[in-house]
């Protein structure tokens, strides 16, 4: 074995912890903001936050499964938002699992689950609110950023 098949080793290892540690940082933050009445879920509201105040978003999560995979018009959505983001530097990461995250993000007023393909949190301009989840996940965004993995990808612990 060479020593870059074990650094490659070691690495993905390292990679694995940050992405699983990431998964349950999102769960804390989602669970957390829910409490504090943070979050927007679905693509047409947050856009329209993000078109009013977008001093206001704090993160961004992009959730698809293999079912909406080739949905072009969700695609192109998920384009927007993701350069939107960019331009206000809000860290964006995506989920596979979005039965999982509306889960997390619950159901509307009539009981049927949200439309969790996008979720923001937000944060008051004028009293900004704090988590210690927040700034993981913005350090794990950073992180990988710099591995030019520009929108990482993860994984939320099982229930």
């Amino acid at each position: 074995m060479t020593l870059e098949e074990i650094h490659g080793q070691e690495s993905t290892m390292e990679n694995t912890d940050r992405v699983q540690s990431a998964g349950a940082d999102l769960e804390g933050l989602l669970v957390a903001a829910k409490k504090q009445d943070y979050l927007t879920v679905g693509v047409y509201e947050s856009a329209k936050v993000m078109n009013v105040d977008p001093d206001s978003v704090a993160f961004c999560v992009l959730a698809t499964d293999e079912e909406y995979e080739c949905d072009i018009a969700l695609q192109i959505h998920f384009t927007l938002i993701q350069a939107f983001c960019f331009d206000n530097d809000i860290n964006v990461v995506r989920v596979n699992d979005i039965e999982r995250l509306a889960d997390l993000v619950g159901a509307d007023e009539t009981g049927e689950p949200k439309d969790a393909h996008c979720i923001l949190v937000t944060s008051p301009s004028a009293n900004p609110w704090k988590d210690p989840s927040l700034d993981k996940l913005s350090l794990f965004c950073q992180e990988s950023r710099s591995v030019y993995d520009w929108v990482p990808t993860i994984t939320l612990p099982e229930r």
